[in-house]
């Protein structure tokens, strides 16, 4: 048996079923975060067939408040898939998740490839392979049984909570304001009950996308143009119930909003 792949069908089983995942039996858990890489990759062959192709990436724990919340200090990727993208104005079902949260980030959306072979990438070289920005709310599940005692790894593993995203209008590059100074509001039937700014993803979200360039680049593997990376959240994660309606305002970005049935 390969504890990798069995692992990964453990984890896919799970989400399928919408189960809460309980801690992985000690001889499949990923040991560390770059063997959580490994059982995640598992998990996408085996999820592809029911969540479409993916078209890009999260990043979590790119700002203090993610990384005080979930006590992991360093960022972590998982991947976004076609069937979980939803434009402005999505009405999903809360039924659909396990227990469902949301939260403020800025997107980015590529102009261009990103090869591993162009490595290492600064946030500098990444922000000229930006097409534009999309106010965006990820969605994220809390799909496990007690996610505080599963370690990083096997959250890794399973894409670190990620669930989707619903996407505003796009801005471009050269026509959106400073990231640093791009306040983020996250409102939850009309009350504020979050804010951060751009400043707050390691410092410039630019720096998350270089980041996630480089993790897959040790992979040997890239970012390709048209995908989607959400680079971090602004604000502490919203666990919402269902009939909340969420709005996302990102200052000189635009809005973002989405109901949950």
């Amino acid at each position: 048996m390969d504890p990798t792949l069995e692992a990964a069908r453990i984890i896919a089983t799970s989400r399928r079923n919408r189960a809460a995942l309980k801690a992985l039996p000690p001889d499949l858990a990923p040991a560390d975060e770059a063997e959580g890489y490994r059982v995640q990759r598992a998990v996408h062959d085996l999820m592809l067939p029911s969540t479409g192709a993916l078209v890009g990436y999260k990043i979590g724990c790119t700002s203090t408040v993610m990384q005080e919340y979930l006590d992991i200090p360093h960022p972590c990727g998982g991947g976004l898939f076609a069937r979980g993208v939803h434009d402005t104005g999505a009405r999903l079902a809360a039924s659909d998740f396990v227990r469902i949260g949301v939260e403020c980030e800025i997107a980015v959306r590529l102009a261009r490839d990103l090869a591993a072979s162009e490595e290492p990438f600064t946030a500098e070289w990444v922000m000229e392979a930006i097409e534009a920005y999309l106010p965006a709310i990820e969605l994220v599940d809390d799909r496990y049984e007690q996610w505080e005692t599963l370690g990083a790894p096997t959250l890794i593993a399973d894409d670190f909570f990620a669930a989707g995203c619903v996407l505003g209008a796009p801005r471009a590059r050269n026509a959106a304001p400073d990231l640093l100074s791009v306040t983020g509001r996250a409102l939850i039937n009309g009350e504020e009950v979050g804010r951060g700014t751009g400043a707050d993803v390691l410092g410039h979200p630019h720096h998350a996308l270089a980041w996630l360039a480089n993790h897959l680049a040790a992979e040997g593997r890239g970012l390709h143009k048209g995908q989607i990376v959400l680079t971090g959240s602004l604000v502490k994660t919203v666990w919402l119930k269902a009939g909340d309606h969420v709005l996302m305002e990102l200052d000189g970005l635009g809005k973002v909003e989405a109901s949950f049935d």
